[in-house]
């Protein structure tokens, strides 16, 4: 095999290279309106599985068919993370910058709520991308699997947080953060629950009378999560 025959390691590698660029672009400027955030970031994730999974996709078209799928549910779930994020946050600026003295218990019971909506924060939109069902069942699952998986849950919520740590206290680093702050991470995600959601798939289309082949097709990607995970 020629180095650079479109199948070989080198190009398709440069191929995924490529594609992860544009999705983190797509991502950011679907990102501006921050309403639409919630359904950019499912989309930017069922892309990544995808692209992590080596299956042929049309990153655009596949994009902004999970956008407009997703949107009603992603909105929600993306609102009600900023409102129970500006709560912490209120919490948290009222226990240490107003002067005035909390029992520990309270302490512990922010930073506990805390950690639960990042390991939620995690897997929800992943799941979202992956999975239909209700809100309240997404956002449960979610922590389910963020608990099962809590090294890579802990994994990718460090490297999110450094990429932005980054980004803010060096600006000039911003160009990278345009093209690749957003999916290589997610990417690099998708590759370590990849097996864990295919565990799942397969038990879902069991439960339904399914079969592989239903999964094996690229326009399928929403199964019925009729059993608990």
């Amino acid at each position: 095999m020629k180095m650079f025959d479109m199948d070989s390691p080198l190009m398709t590698g440069l191929n995924k290279f490529a594609d992860l660029i544009w999705l983190n672009i797509l991502t950011i400027v679907c990102c501006i309106p921050i309403i639409t955030a919630g359904a950019s970031l499912t989309a930017m994730h069922y892309m990544c599985l995808k692209i992590a999974r080596d299956e042929e996709c049309y990153i655009t078209k596949g994009f902004f068919k999970s956008f407009k799928m997703n949107f009603k549910q992603a909105t929600i779930i993306w609102i009600l993370e900023l409102l129970v994020a500006l709560f912490l946050f209120g919490d948290l600026w009222i226990i240490y910058r107003s002067g005035i003295e909390f029992h520990i218990i309270f302490h512990i019971a922010v930073i506990l709520v805390a950690v639960l909506v990042l390991l939620i924060s995690a897997f929800v939109f992943p799941v979202l991308a992956k999975f239909d069902n209700t809100i309240f069942k997404t956002i449960k699952n979610s922590l389910v699997i963020s608990m099962a998986q809590l090294p890579k849950s802990v994994v990718y919520i460090v490297l999110t947080v450094l990429v932005f740590v980054i980004t803010i206290y060096l600006p000039q680093v911003l160009p990278m953060f345009f093209f690749f702050g957003l999916s290589y991470p997610a990417f690099l995600f998708a590759k370590m629950y990849s097996k864990f959601f295919e565990k799942l798939e397969n038990q879902i289309l069991e439960a339904n009378g399914g079969n592989g082949e239903d999964a094996a097709d690229e326009d399928e990607h929403i199964f019925s999560d009729e059993v608990e995970i």
